[in-house]
């Protein structure tokens, strides 16, 4: 695509070494994701579907470059009418409704501050986030349940006039429309100061123009483009701050690990309100020149995903190991893969029978990812690699990483340690700015040059890094270290496991003893039998010190919203008079 080429020198590489050596970005001054991408593909493919989005009752819309520039454009001009002016902080709650992307990219233009956030906010988190970043408003979905939240949080806000929203709206479902049209921008809300009222928006959006002129000093490279509060599995949530320079970052991610194709189709499965959407719903797709695909819905449903990915001949699909442990338990042999030419996953290591049957099912090597909300695409396995099965890859271009003892010095061939991050000869593309307001924090976790995960891994004979786990995950038992990944993917070869966690339960011999959370696959029964044949089958597959002496059945496990087992909750409810964080 031409306008790839403004910003990538070279496309084309022989190998993997060829490409982490000379990979390169052209970064310009002043760069800004809506005005020199979107609407210059406005331009130069105004026909060409940009989004397509569907919904799990049946609605359906497409929208073009020119049609998504325009609704932008109608966005930005409500917004600025309603006072949002360059550098104001927007909170958006608004799912997988199509709505997000005209509205993300409005704040964009005007060059405000985006603060996606999930739906399951309470109203005490949504305090935090107003006054942890001072929220100048809210733009959400219309849902009792989320508008209450926001109505309560207000409610405490008023306590401190300064910490009052100003602004607030938020959109009705099309859901029980029947279908979108690029007209139809779903109603939206807003009002002025703590005592207003809700305002229908989609009359502002009828009566608003869609021309929107540049403005003279829209952002530098270095501005706040987007705040992401972390998912908070330990601790309050952490404001990642990325600027105006992060898209193109996400070339790597969309080119070169979903390997989307030039007027192709990408689905990446996560919510608006988690980072991963940046990597696989917006920024490097549309650089590429794939459409987006967007599919919205509440209630995750298997063969409605296989349905989705198959009608809509969707072309590169994204998804976290949880969405592929479901999937695999389907009949696939239903389903028509032909159009599906490239499979990615991230989000928690993978274990090798998910790898193994999809690839069966399919004839597609999953290929996994390695990065954080603070990161881009940070260890991946890129095309030129053999997929090893659980395994992240090689380090991308851009990140020079060194794997850390606790002494600080490098560790060994097969020895565990701290990822790390050197960015000593270059801050890596799209790598974050800090944490917003927080010095401290940002000092903690990088200093002298050295960006600290928190990740714990290690390098095996050909340079591919395996994750062990969070830090604060390893388990130390009777002396051994042991990583519950690799117990995770000894159960998962178990075909009553459907999904697990292995955390670590105070233990008054061994200090620690390890515990398996096990979801049973349908069909199977908990019982005391079960447990032994669980324990017995991980004694064969990986070392016996590491099998799980405590078994405990559930009906599901706890997940963050993007879909990551939350083994902290897991550790806390079984701490001394423990509750869940």
């Amino acid at each position: 695509m031409e306008l790839l080429k403004k910003y990538l020198p070279r496309e084309e590489f022989d190998s993997y070494e060829d490409f982490y050596t000379n990979y390169t970005i052209n970064t310009p001054d002043n760069f800004n994701f809506a005005w020199d991408v979107m609407d210059e593909l406005a331009h130069t493919r105004p026909g060409d579907p940009a989004l397509v989005w569907c919904d799990e009752k049946g609605a359906e819309a497409s929208f073009s470059y020119t049609q998504l520039k325009q609704l932008t454009n109608q966005a930005a001009n409500v917004l600025t009418q309603a006072g949002i002016v360059k550098g104001d902080p927007i909170m958006l709650i608004l799912k997988r409704r199509w709505e997000y992307w005209p509205a993300l990219l409005a704040l964009h233009k005007i060059g405000a501050v985006a603060i996606p956030a999930t739906h399951l906010l309470t109203a005490k988190d949504i305090v935090y986030r107003c006054q942890a970043a001072d929220i100048k408003g809210i733009i959400c979905v219309d849902e009792e349940k989320i508008i209450t939240a926001i109505e309560e949080a207000e409610t405490k806000l008023k306590q401190n006039e300064k910490n009052s929203l100003y602004y607030k709206a938020f959109m009705r479902s099309v859901h029980n429309s029947g279908a979108a049209n690029a007209s139809d921008f779903s109603a939206v809300t807003a009002r002025g100061g703590i005592s207003g009222t809700w305002i229908d928006f989609k009359s502002l959006m009828e009566k608003a123009t869609s021309d929107f002129s540049r403005p003279a000093a829209v952002n530098t490279n270095r501005d706040t483009m987007l705040l992401y509060f972390t998912s908070g599995t330990t601790g309050m949530p952490k404001m990642v701050q990325h600027n105006y320079a992060y898209p193109l970052g996400h070339i790597v991610t969309a080119k070169f690990w979903h390997q989307v194709l030039d007027r192709g189709l990408h689905l990446t499965v996560a919510d608006t309100g988690w980072a991963k959407a940046a990597w696989g719903k917006i920024y490097g797709q549309w650089l590429c020149g794939s459409a987006v695909f967007v599919y919205d819905y509440d209630r995750f449903v298997p063969s409605s995903i296989l349905e989705v990915i198959t009608k809509h001949k969707v072309n590169t699909f994204c998804a976290p190991p949880t969405i592929y442990r479901f999937l695999i338990k389907e009949d696939l042999s239903k389903w028509d893969f032909s159009a599906l030419k490239t499979c990615t996953v991230a989000g928690e290591p993978l274990e090798p029978e998910i790898y193994e049957q999809w690839k069966k099912a399919t004839g597609i090597k999953l290929r996994e990812c390695y990065g954080q909300t603070e990161l881009t695409v940070t260890v991946c396995t890129y095309p030129w690699l053999n997929p090893k099965p659980g395994s992240m890859g090689k380090p991308s271009p851009g990140y020079d990483i060194d794997i850390l003892r606790e002494d600080g010095k490098s560790c060994d061939m097969g020895e565990e340690g701290q990822l790390v991050v050197r960015t000593s000869r270059q801050k890596p593309w799209g790598m974050f700015e800090g944490y917003y307001r927080d010095k401290e924090l940002t000092k903690s976790v990088w200093h002298d040059n050295t960006y600290y995960t928190g990740d714990m891994v290690w390098k095996d004979e050909d340079s591919y890094l395996w994750f062990v786990g969070r830090a604060d995950d390893v388990i130390k038992s009777s002396g051994y270290r042991i990583g519950p990944f690799e117990v995770e993917s000894a159960l998962m070869e178990h075909p009553a496991v459907l999904e697990c966690a292995i955390t670590g339960v105070p233990d008054p011999e061994r200090g620690t003893a390890v515990k398996a959370t096990v979801v049973l696959a349908k069909g199977w029964s908990a019982s005391e039998e079960l447990k032994k044949e669980l324990q017995n089958h991980v004694k064969k597959i990986t070392a016996p010190y590491k099998y799980p002496r405590i078994v405990e059945f559930v009906a599901e496990l706890p997940k963050t919203i993007s879909g990551k087992i939350r083994r902290v909750q897991i550790r806390d409810m079984d701490s001394p008079g423990g509750e869940p964080r």
